[in-house]
């Protein structure tokens, strides 16, 4: 296994005078300047990424990391714990959101289980670190060693995959609790207090909500996570699948792929993975702005603005998902339109 050392070196910056040649085609095409707004600029970004290969992205995947957590003991949800498995079947099986979102964009879909409780699952890439993480409310949901060998293997499968063909890659997470863990990252890695990252998650009743930040709140003081140090932020408070999230976003950078997040969990993650790897930020696609109370929050912190906002708050990777073909929009009009020249106009 490679050092976390060795993989950060392997980020380079994206390529600026691929950008600019994106940019000057951009400008040259039979439109307004600057018509087609933001998907301009996620065509340039996208070129920089590309530098000399075509802009084009035929090998698309969203990765699914899923995993089970002691907070959920605290009542911060109404789900069963159990349906984090059942759902990991669903997805496996192609009945879930995520897969039907991306089987429409053309993009295979792989479930990681990180710490799903019960025995492996068919059809998952099985990385079970644990029967689920501790319960952040009581201790550490997992040893600083569990999440750095963690954080790694997560980077080196994503550039195993690139260096097989894959061009584009979509995050996305499973797990009943999760976003409690994820609320106390944010306040963590922001300073905000946790009543300003907690939300109501998967139909949590309002009159729980006062609970649920009090979870929080004890899980931040029983843990006292360092807010400059984001491994030891994910080990004391967070998740198997949020380490695993901000692990292949460094591993999309270090391999020189576009890498699309999706709402609120990984929001989370990137604060930590932009926390370690500073370089990672122009490789993020933010999809889409969640529901979760804290999700604005989180975006300001990473300085990154969704390109739409559906209410969607499903997770398992489906807002990216549903960015994909917006992606493939900002190629096209790249790759496809004619110059002005062409069409013989002269401004």
């Amino acid at each position: 296994m490679a050092s976390l050392a060795n993989i950060l070196r392997q980020i380079a910056e994206p390529d600026a005078q691929a950008a600019q040649r994106a940019a000057e085609r951009l400008d040259s095409l039979v439109k307004p300047l600057g018509s087609l707004g933001r998907l301009e600029q996620l065509a340039i970004q996208l070129a920089s990424i590309r530098g000399n290969q075509p802009l084009h992205f035929p090998s698309k995947e969203v990765l699914v990391m899923a995993a089970d957590h002691g907070v959920w003991q605290e009542g911060v949800t109404p789900s069963p714990q159990g349906v984090t498995a059942i759902q990991a079947v669903n997805i496996v099986q192609g009945k879930a959101g995520v897969s039907v979102l991306a089987r429409m964009a053309g993009a295979q879909v792989t479930l990681i289980d990180c710490g799903i409780i019960g025995p492996e699952i068919p059809g998952t890439l099985n990385h079970k670190v644990a029967q689920g993480t501790g319960n952040i409310a009581t201790g550490p949901a997992m040893t600083r060693e569990q999440a750095e060998s963690l954080l790694v293997w997560s980077a080196e499968r994503v550039i195993a995959k690139a260096e097989s063909g894959l061009s584009l890659l979509a995050v996305g997470e499973l797990g009943m609790a999760n976003t409690t863990p994820a609320a106390a990252m944010v306040a963590v890695l922001t300073g905000a207090a946790p009543a300003q990252t907690v939300g109501l998650g998967a139909n949590l009743p309002p009159d729980r909500l006062a609970h649920k930040i009090r979870v929080v709140e004890k899980a931040i003081a029983v843990n006292q996570p360092d807010p400059s140090d984001a491994l030891d932020v994910m080990a004391k408070v967070g998740g198997f699948e949020l380490v695993a999230m901000a692990g292949a976003m460094i591993g999309a950078a270090a391999a020189g792929i576009p890498l699309v997040l999706d709402g609120f969990l990984s929001y989370a993650s990137a604060l930590a993975a932009c926390q370690i790897a500073p370089a990672l930020k122009p490789y993020l696609i933010p999809s889409h702005i969640s529901a979760e109370q804290g999700a604005t929050l989180a975006l300001e912190a990473l300085g990154l603005q969704p390109y739409f906002d559906l209410n969607l708050r499903l997770g398992e990777g489906s807002g990216a998902a549903l960015a994909l073909p917006l992606i493939d929009a900002a190629c096209a009009v790249h790759n496809e339109m004619a110059t002005l020249a062409e069409c013989q106009i002269v401004l």
